[in-house]
């Protein structure tokens, strides 16, 4: 039995462990020494985590019902939980407005959470909880590789901080694809065996991607984003993403076993009314802790000993995970909250009114923003080098894409997405994350993809009414931003082609680059 507090009614709770959206794992750090007589799980849906950013109805949907099927398998244990719905008539509205409810109801000894996934989140939580004279314990996630402490151990000897450097520490720490000390396969980094493109012919014998029946409570989540959320983006007629974790393990399963073996040569690909192609689509699972990394990267190396999948495909797929991925958390939580405001290139645009219409002509921008209204999902060159290339040499302040990503995406947790966005994206660290601005002209998106060949503009075009946006941007960004860029050595070719081109052409290309801008506010 709880023990009784002797000033209030309800029990006196020994520990209460706050489970945000993220952390839906029973292996969390914040469930150790769980006693189900004495503590009690704390969970709670919030209108403003879904309104601080608008947050789109598949990803709104995805959270809300993969918490409620976690508070099931809770309740499933007769571990005694507290969870408020986002349509309760009592709620406050906030996160910090609930816990302030439950924590003068219940008076718990000890307040405890898994380090959230969220800057904003864990400063709400820890001034709620001071507010009221209580100290929140704050605990590692253990549900990476590596803690905040290593990577800042990491950064500490290095004057430029580089993804690679860190994924082969990881690779030799955690004997992850090495042999005898040795990277398997010779090679530390398959990624320039992983460019190619569909060609003419595209894409053939995709498997089909994971999908699933809502079930009872899945249903009743869709039916009340429908009603509560109706004017934001998105759309909830196809909605299959996993919600628990054995839906996750069943995605993570025919990945390794259909998709992984194409994923590698074709994973910077794109192609018209393919959305899935030969990608995971299990990121949201991760991220909503369903599946655990180890076991990721532990299914797709086995598959490679196996000789079911190529090394290029098993390395680069592990290098998203292990790399990639751990060092975004790496660089999030050692450089917040001053990242949040970076704008090192000085953008200070909107956003086009074509990412909340979906609206455009552009037939590469077109296709990606009706996929991810439409799903909640676009692979990661669809990202980087389609939203993310045009947002950049449109100039949009940087601030503004980051919330809009994380308002679209299902798996868009702001660790991982702000970094992405803000530093790999749109460049606005200065180069915290990238050695260099990712840009390119439409003719990348042409050899990339089957985009170009269904749209109005040539990508070969910089100016007039047949020039692609993509290339008048791409040299109006170089013209633009020319001084900085001098000083990157990587920018040394692009900067050499842009010398060629004379004062009137110049005039031109910057004339129509603003006319593309007024066009579409």
């Amino acid at each position: 039995m709880l023990l009784q507090n002797k000033d209030k009614k309800s029990p006196r709770v020994r520990r209460l462990v706050i489970v945000l959206g993220d952390q839906l794992s029973i292996d969390s750090s914040a469930f150790k020494d769980f006693d189900p007589q004495l503590d009690l799980v704390w969970m709670a849906e919030a209108m403003a985590e879904s309104t601080h950013v608008p947050s789109s109805k598949q990803r709104t949907a995805l959270f809300l019902s993969a918490m409620r099927h976690f508070a099931q398998e809770i309740r499933a244990k007769n571990w005694p939980i507290e969870y408020t719905k986002l349509d309760n008539s009592s709620h406050t509205g906030t996160l910090e407005g609930e816990l302030s409810k439950a924590l003068t109801n219940h008076h718990p000894q000890e307040i405890v959470v898994t380090q959230p996934g969220d800057f904003r989140v864990l400063k709400g939580l820890e001034n709620c909880c001071t507010n009221l004279g209580l100290k929140l314990r704050v605990l590692p996630d253990d549900h990476f590789f590596t803690q905040i402490s290593d990577f800042q151990t990491h950064a500490k000897a290095r004057k430029q901080l580089r993804m690679e450097y860190w994924y082969r520490e990881l690779r030799k720490r955690f004997n992850i694809l090495m042999k005898d000390g040795e990277p398997v396969g010779g090679e530390w980094n398959f990624d320039s065996d992983n460019r190619k493109s569909f060609g003419k012919s595209g894409p053939s014998l995709i498997p089909p991607p994971y999908t699933s029946e809502p079930d009872a409570i899945t249903k009743e989540v869709i039916e009340m984003v429908n009603r509560v959320f109706k004017n934001h983006v998105g759309s909830l007629d196809q909605f299959s993403w996993p919600v628990n974790r054995v839906q996750a393990l069943q995605a993570l399963e025919l990945f390794i076993e259909e998709r992984l073996p194409l994923f590698g040569q074709f994973e910077d690909a794109m192609w018209t009314q393919e959305p899935w192609l030969y990608h995971s689509h299990i990121s949201s699972s991760l991220n909503l802790k369903l599946l655990n990394p180890r076991e990721v990267v532990a299914a797709a190396e086995n598959a490679y000993q196996a000789g079911t999948a190529p090394i290029e495909s098993v390395e680069g797929f592990i290098r998203q995970i292990l790399g990639w991925r751990e060092f975004l958390r790496g660089i999030y939580w050692t450089q917040m909250p001053a990242y949040i405001e970076l704008n090192a290139l000085g953008a200070k645009n909107n956003l086009p009114s074509a990412f909340w219409s979906g609206q455009t002509q552009m037939n590469c921008l077109s296709e990606t923003l009706e996929q991810t209204f439409k799903y909640g999902y676009a692979h990661h060159i669809q990202r980087l080098m389609v939203l993310g290339l045009y947002t950049l040499m449109y100039g949009v302040d940087p601030r503004y894409v980051h919330e809009w990503f994380l308002s679209v995406y299902v798996d868009a947790v702001e660790w991982v997405e702000l970094p992405n966005t803000l530093g790999m994206s749109q460049y606005g660290d200065g180069g915290i994350i990238a050695s260099k601005p990712y840009i390119a002209s439409g003719k990348y998106i042409q050899k990339m993809s089957n985009y170009c060949s269904g749209c109005k503009y040539d990508p070969g075009v910089s100016t007039g009414p047949s020039a692609c946006p993509m290339t008048t941007l791409y040299w109006d960004f170089l013209i633009r931003h020319q001084k900085l860029l001098a000083k990157n050595p990587r920018m040394g070719m692009q900067l050499k082609n842009l010398a060629r081109l004379d004062a009137d052409k110049i005039a031109l290309i910057q004339s129509d680059a603003q006319l593309h801008r007024s066009q579409n506010q």
